[in-house]
């Protein structure tokens, strides 16, 4: 059944939200090292331009998805569209790099606000008939996104200058709130106000953990990466006890006793690790290693990012008719296989047409991957928790590229450096192997997701 003219409005207008965050996190790769030309940051304090925007949707998430279901699913969503537009404002004005992280907080905020409420949105609007298509057409813009941030990054880097990335976002983000308020419904499903202790713990245990995973590498604080690490661990088992105690909790842990539900958020946890890492590092090891520019670095991703349009619509249907285990479970081999081909492929003297072909095949790993996930873990719940279990996905989603970030930084410091040339190939080499084994254990944890639909569980 061909969606309505209703359905095509929510289709539209949630797909830009997804739009924009994406585009966010991809367009700064390429403009990286102009800005870390502009600022004389290392690679270490650089990764705080990804990760600050990564930790904030991570660590917000579940705020946001509260607030929807308390106050509605279309208002939270606007709101989320206009922090994000505040957030970039800011970053394009930033004066030094300092500035520039904390607005990319403010954007991480919004951004962890509009992501799954998009998600609840479409969910609710669309049958479970033809989800699976619906949330691989929105995965699909998403795709989008990854194509035309790195090009549009490089573009834009070299005629304008960075900051002009982030100006990009005022218009489409105004016109889609505008839009977004007066053809999107309304959706509540009720709940409480989120519990303040909460809020607290799940902030600062997201944050302390990718933190110390961060500076292990830069070792630019005083205070030992391995206390903050500890700390954010008893953080997120003091989240998880308060969880469990709440009449009312923010993270219903029945949720978890489907195994579809709880394989789906880890495996989405590693695959997003892993091509986070290589979504950091890439662009940079096609500037320094390569000599290309930001412009030309931008397009020479293309063969990675081009597929995700391609086939994550594709990839819907396929879904719809396969189920979420065979396609997860082949996708994310996929990419193993494509990350450990590209490491292979990699050497100061080797051609950019090596790297064509392992680029396309994690590629199209990455295009199947994600709506598999995602239907497994929404098609987990009852209706009325898709706000929750989309705010889940998202959080291990956004938590999974930060660290899959600082993992790669850590790897690549370990294994490389900068300069020379050689020695980037070497670190940027064992980074992928790393993304390698961190998929192929997703792989392993898509084994307990379901082939056909799921039965979903008590959450009490």
């Amino acid at each position: 059944m061909p969606p309505t003219s209703g359905q095509r409005w929510v289709l539209a207008l949630t797909s830009l939200g997804f739009f924009m965050a994406m585009m966010d996190s991809m367009i700064v790769t390429t403009a990286s090292t102009a800005i870390r030309a502009d600022f004389g940051a290392t690679v270490g304090q650089l990764q705080w331009m990804l990760n600050a925007y990564n930790v904030a949707v991570a660590a917000f998430l579940l705020i946001g998805v509260a607030l929807g279901a308390r106050l509605g699913y279309r208002r939270m969503y606007v709101v989320g569209l206009i922090v994000f537009v505040v957030g970039s404002v800011v970053a394009a004005l930033s004066p030094t790099l300092d500035v520039l992280i904390a607005a990319r907080v403010v954007q991480g905020i919004g951004a962890s606000v509009m992501t799954p409420m998009s998600m609840a949105i479409l969910t609710s609007a669309f049958p479970a008939a033809t989800r699976g298509r619906a949330l691989g057409i929105w995965s699909g813009v998403g795709g989008l996104a990854l194509i035309i941030g790195p090009a549009l990054g490089g573009v834009i880097v070299s005629t304008w200058g960075w900051n002009w990335i982030f100006w990009i976002n005022v218009p489409i983000g105004l016109v889609g709130a505008y839009l977004s308020w007066r053809r999107l419904a309304e959706s509540h499903v009720g709940g409480d106000w989120p519990h303040p202790l909460d809020s607290v713990l799940v902030v600062a245990a997201s944050g302390a953990i990718v933190w110390a995973l961060s500076e292990s590498v830069t070792h630019a604080s005083m205070v030992p990466p391995t206390v903050v690490g500890a700390l954010g661990i008893l953080l997120a088992v003091a989240f998880i006890v308060h969880q469990h105690r709440e009449s009312t909790p923010m993270v219903p842990l029945g949720l978890f006793r489907s195994s579809a539900f709880s394989g789906g958020a880890v495996a989405t946890f590693l695959l997003y690790a892993a091509m986070y890492g290589v979504v950091f590092l890439l662009p940079q090891y096609l500037q320094a290693v390569t000599g290309a520019s930001a412009l030309r670095a931008g397009l020479e991703l293309l063969p990675w990012t081009g597929t995700l349009v391609v086939f994550s619509p594709l990839a819907g249907r396929i879904v719809d008719r396969l189920g979420e285990r065979l396609v997860a479970l082949v996708s994310l081999l996929l990419q193993a296989v494509g990350y450990l081909w590209l490491a292979l492929s990699l050497s100061p003297g080797a051609r950019y047409s090596t790297m064509v072909a392992p680029l396309v095949l994690s590629g199209m790993g990455i295009s199947m991957a994600g709506p598999a996930l995602q239907k497994a873990v929404l098609g987990a719940v009852d209706w009325t928790q898709t706000g929750i279990a989309s705010g889940v996905f998202n959080m291990f989603r956004q938590l999974g590229g930060a660290m899959g970030t600082a993992i790669a930084v850590m790897v690549f410091t370990a294994f490389g450096a900068m300069a020379p040339v050689g020695r980037f190939a070497a670190g940027f080499r064992a980074a992928m192997v790393a993304s390698a084994a961190l998929v192929a254990a997703g792989a392993i944890s898509a084994l307990d997701l379901q082939s056909l639909r799921h039965r979903p569980l008590p959450t009490s």
